[in-house]
């Protein structure tokens, strides 16, 4: 494999006929490979790198204080909402 910027660089022929060692290489020792056509890169093969499985619900918690209702915007949501005729 030849080199460019401290990658390695594989023709498609070759990297066509070694995927599995390719893939199996970058499992193990990470990296990239930059596939070329003709001479100028074409493709870059990296390894997987999978999301990390968070849970998001509660993310908030403990962040943000919901007030206390209050009774005079209430009544005034409420006279809103029935005047626009949505019951």
């Amino acid at each position: 494999m030849k080199s460019l910027l401290g990658r390695d660089m594989i023709t498609i022929r070759d990297a066509k006929a070694n995927l599995s060692r390719l893939v199996a290489a970058l499992e193990r020792d990470g990296g990239e490979v930059i596939i070329t056509r003709n001479g100028k890169p074409a493709a870059r093969l990296i390894p997987f790198a999978a999301s990390p499985q968070t849970v998001r619900i509660g993310v908030a918690r403990g962040r943000f204080q919901t007030p206390e209702p209050d009774a005079a915007c209430e009544a005034e949501a409420a006279e809103l909402f029935l005047r626009s005729g949505m019951q």
